[in-house]
């Protein structure tokens, strides 16, 4: 296979919240994947799903309310529902846009657990926020089933942890497709956390940096690529302050450099700096793109984005 094996992570942007913006969202990001089938890369697709995984859970919340008899949707069921629709959505968007353009590619979605450790610390320091805000008795509610609930300025929210993840027990199939040069659709939102007892596999209350669950895709597929997708064409320091440089290249080293400097925002551009840091580091030759959803093929061509690479 001559084809060079990229794993593209599209940021939010290439979404909507709801159904209506998100199907028009994603014709988008399928006219910047198309782009590059038709530049011969060989194409994995991970994606966000912050606020669809946040409204799948206000959804199930509130029926559970309405209907006591059923219980509140667990999170890793929230995560699974969402890769559920937003593949569908994405992959008949990439199915049509490739036979527009006389393209015939098998596009699949995989519902993709990835392994998490029961002793991440990020379990006992929840940091990402979703679902619905609650007034202050349905916090106390909440914080008396064992959950954490941070007060934010229109009120209370519930917080998860976001561990590490250590591996993706779908991978084989990943690469299967990949071999097959099929395009495959996984790791969706990070991917569902799932910890494992024995022969089984138990959701866990949690979400996970999907960019960091792309840099462990790409690496477990052997990818020479990794692209983040995003709001904005280069990553910045200084970002929207006096003294703005925006990057063209960035090596390793400067990059962890720039990250003790909180350089990067936290839950925006610092995941992404720490994936790609991580992906070019573990293997000579490999090489990370930061770039908006509108220039994946410039991006990709060099002629603009941020570049990482090991040195």
């Amino acid at each position: 296979m001559d084809k060079k094996r990229i794993v593209v992570a599209l940021g939010r942007n290439a979404f909507g919240t709801l159904f209506p913006d998100q199907k028009k969202a994603v014709a988008n990001a399928a006219a910047a994947i198309a782009d590059l089938v038709e530049d011969k890369y060989q194409i994995a697709i991970t994606f966000s799903n912050g606020p669809q995984v946040g409204m799948i859970h206000t959804a199930m919340t509130e029926f559970s309310r309405l209907s006591p008899e059923h219980t509140v949707a667990p999170m890793s069921i929230c995560g699974a529902l969402s890769q559920g629709y937003i593949g569908y959505d994405l992959q008949n968007a990439i199915r049509t846009e490739l036979l527009n353009r006389g393209i015939f590619k098998p596009v699949s979605t995989i519902i993709t657990q990835v392994r998490v450790d029961p002793f991440d610390e990020a379990f006992s320091e929840p940091t990402k926020a979703l679902g619905r805000y609650m007034n202050e008795e349905e916090a106390r509610a909440e914080t008396a089933k064992g959950n954490y609930v941070i007060k934010e300025e229109n009120g209370y929210r519930r917080i998860v942890a976001a561990p590490k993840p250590i591996d993706i027990y779908e991978i084989d199939a990943i690469r299967a497709l990949l071999d097959a040069d099929q395009l495959v659709i996984a790791g969706g939102g990070g991917g569902i956390p799932v910890l494992q007892q024995g022969t089984r596999l138990k959701g866990a209350s949690a979400v996970i940096e999907k960019d960091l669950t792309a840099a462990r895709m790409a690496d477990m597929v052997d990818a020479e690529g990794l692209l983040f997708l995003t709001g904005t064409e280069k990553a910045a320091i200084h970002y929207r302050q006096p003294g703005e440089t925006f990057l063209d290249h960035l090596s390793a080293a400067k990059a962890r450099a720039y990250m003790e400097e909180n350089q990067f925002e936290s839950g925006s551009m610092l995941p992404k700096i720490e994936a790609a840091v991580e992906f070019v580091s573990s293997r000579p030759g490999r090489m990370a793109v930061i770039t908006a959803l509108s220039k994946a093929r410039d991006g990709m061509a060099g002629k603009t984005g941020t570049l990482i690479t090991a040195e």
